[in-house]
């Protein structure tokens, strides 16, 4: 029998994954004294039977964590670090038995901004544990329906408990319970069809393994490659139509979750769907990933069928969300997942904070948040489109690899950091330019599979090295100095100033690549003189946009604890004496 403590709530989070206790956090961690209840089928302690991918973080999902979830301390102590990605190709298709028949991209310096290799069993259990010391209510039970009723009325949710089943109400509703898409079925809301997801049709096989041999992968070791661990960065592996992941999960247990991601056209289900499948694929294919899943203890093997879907609305006028794994997803490419759940987050947390606080303008932050959110998740998601012919080219993907790291550490990157996605007016400007951005980036697309076609080599663009292009620019480079001059606040990094910079290095690129591509003929083209215009219409605008946010801020100070500090600071006088601590007798 279960007691229930309080049927009634201002928020019930069905799933308990990464989005369902981070967005419970969250939401205790803003809003005081807000209600929440989270219900989940698995208990409050999760074993090895918990199936999970395992968890490549970047960025924007370490720092929502680390600062405004404030775990950086939780993860240092209990998750690997991560130093970014690498990415490898075979250098003969018929011979990959070590890392020397490869071509690589290596990450080659410690990163500037922590970030980890997730146990996700663990953090989930341990980040659900710390959300019910805070207040929250926890069911282990499976939602059987749920009333979504119009507008500000309130919700209810049928949950099974054990035996019984008990009604919970909720004036808002959340749905963080990944593939079961609780309200994704109940309203008609979800994209599956690979027209609607460009052209995406993947599936995905994984395992993890435990005490793992090393020295497979490691056996290469030299001390000129780089200054950060080759072994804890997420390992990209490519062929034609697919690439895999290698991600050390756990420490101790030298635990790594080693999986594909595969295109339908190119590899179909029946292939690759079974254990022995999976591993006779990775034999035949990356045999040095082979001898590491056979070197070691197997946990288990887990298979997807369908990977790609997409929400048509991820924030309702009804006053249900959607966010994570039941919001969207299309390919863990980039590891971009969490972040996007993070920003979704953010979003979810104000709109409720609006709502319950009866502020005016609460609806335009639902419709604004709502979206920026579907267009940035089509934005990056858009990264995985043409795929299927272009992953097994080293050139061609090393090259597309530069550009999407450009726009991430150049124009995302630094919008997370000033929180520019939570502001209504740069929401609209994003919106505004995204369309002839995506336009132009299908059409990249494309001319990239022109050169997979044509059996070219352009050569290979390494986006972790600062001698590619010109001035010693590099992927990583940021043009603010939000690192060094702590601008977390919202709005004190200068995005307009990274943007514009970013821009003048994508021309530089494009120019490099058409002429690389198709020689004199490509920088003739009018359609490439087109792209060059409308530039210079971005640049304009951003360029003016800088200027005005200079205007508007010059007289703020970068960081308000650090300003009050000097401030502070102006009274200090030296004194020269110690405090008696000793007792006199």
């Amino acid at each position: 029998m279960i007691e229930v403590q309080q049927q009634e709530y201002d928020v019930v989070i069905m799933g308990a994954g990464f989005g369902g206790v981070c967005q419970a956090r969250h939401l205790l961690l803003t809003i005081p004294n807000i209600r929440v209840a989270l219900i989940d089928p698995r208990g409050e302690e999760r074993t090895d039977k918990d199936l999970k991918i395992g968890e490549s973080t970047v960025e924007m999902a370490a720092l929502f964590i680390c600062k405004d979830l404030g775990l950086q301390d939780y993860m240092i102590e209990n998750h690997p670090p991560k130093f970014g990605l690498s990415f490898h190709w075979p250098k003969d298709p018929l011979k990959t038995d070590s890392i020397n028949d490869y071509y690589h991209i290596w990450s080659n310096r410690q990163p500037s901004i922590l970030t980890f290799q997730m146990n996700r069993a663990k953090f989930e259990r341990n980040i659900l544990e710390m959300n019910t010391k805070m207040g929250a209510i926890f069911y282990k039970g499976r939602v059987i329906d749920l009333d979504l009723t119009p507008g500000d009325a309130i919700k209810t949710i049928n949950v099974k408990v054990g035996e019984q089943y008990i009604n919970l109400k909720a004036k808002h509703v959340i749905d963080a319970a990944g593939s079961s898409f609780i309200i994704g079925k109940k309203t008609n809301n979800l994209l599956f069809k690979p027209a609607e997801l460009f052209g995406v049709d993947n599936g995905s096989a994984w395992v993890r393994v435990k005490n793992v041999d090393r020295a497979i992968f490691n056996n290469f070791y030299s001390p000129y490659g780089g200054t950060c661990s080759r072994y804890y960065v997420t390992n990209h592996w490519f062929g034609h139509g697919h690439w895999l992941w290698m991600i050390p999960t756990e420490i101790e247990s030298m635990e790594l979750s080693i999986g594909a991601m595969f295109h339908r056209d190119v590899i179909p289900d029946d292939l690759i769907n079974t254990k022995q499948k999976f591993y006779s694929f990775l034999e035949k294919n990356h045999n040095i990933l082979y001898q590491i899943v056979n070197s070691s203890d197997g946990v288990d093997f887990h298979y997807r069928p369908r990977v790609a879907r997409m929400s048509k609305t991820l924030f309702s006028k009804d006053n249900w969300y959607v966010i994570g794994d039941a919001a969207y997803i299309f390919d863990a490419f980039y590891s971009t997942g969490t972040s996007m759940t993070c920003v979704a987050i953010e979003s979810v947390t104000e709109i409720i904070r609006a709502k319950l606080a009866g502020e005016a303008n609460a609806e335009e932050k639902r419709t604004a948040y709502n979206n920026f959110n579907l267009r940035f998740a089509r934005i990056i998601n858009q990264t995985v489109s043409h795929h299927a012919k272009q992953l097994g080219h080293a050139s061609v993907m090393s090259w597309r690899i530069y550009y999407e790291y450009m726009v991430w550490f150049g124009i995302f990157l630094p919008m997370y950091i000033g929180k520019w996605h939570m502001d209504l007016d740069y929401i609209k400007k994003f919106i505004a330019s995204a369309d002839s951005i995506q336009k132009f980036v299908d059409e990249l697309h494309n001319q990239f599979t022109q050169v997979v076609e044509q059996g070219k080599n352009i050569g290979l663009m390494d986006c972790f090295r600062a001698d590619q292009l010109f001035w010693g620019y590099h992927t990583l480079t940021h043009f603010d100095d939000f690192l060094e001059n702590t601008k977390y606040e919202s709005k004190r990094s200068n995005l307009y100033k990274s943007v514009k910079y970013t821009y003048l290095f994508q021309i530089i690129w494009y120019n490099r690549f058409r002429w690389k591509a198709f020689g004199l003929p490509g920088l003739l083209a009018p359609k490439y003189f087109y792209h060059l215009l409308q530039w210079a219409v971005r640049l304009t605008e951003v360029t003016v946009a800088e200027f005005i946010y200079y205007l508007q801020t010059k007289n703020l100070p970068d960081n308000t604890l650090i300003e009050k500090m000097r401030q502070e600071f102006k009274n200090y006088q030296y004194r020269p004496e110690l405090q008696q601590w000793w007792h006199k007798t």
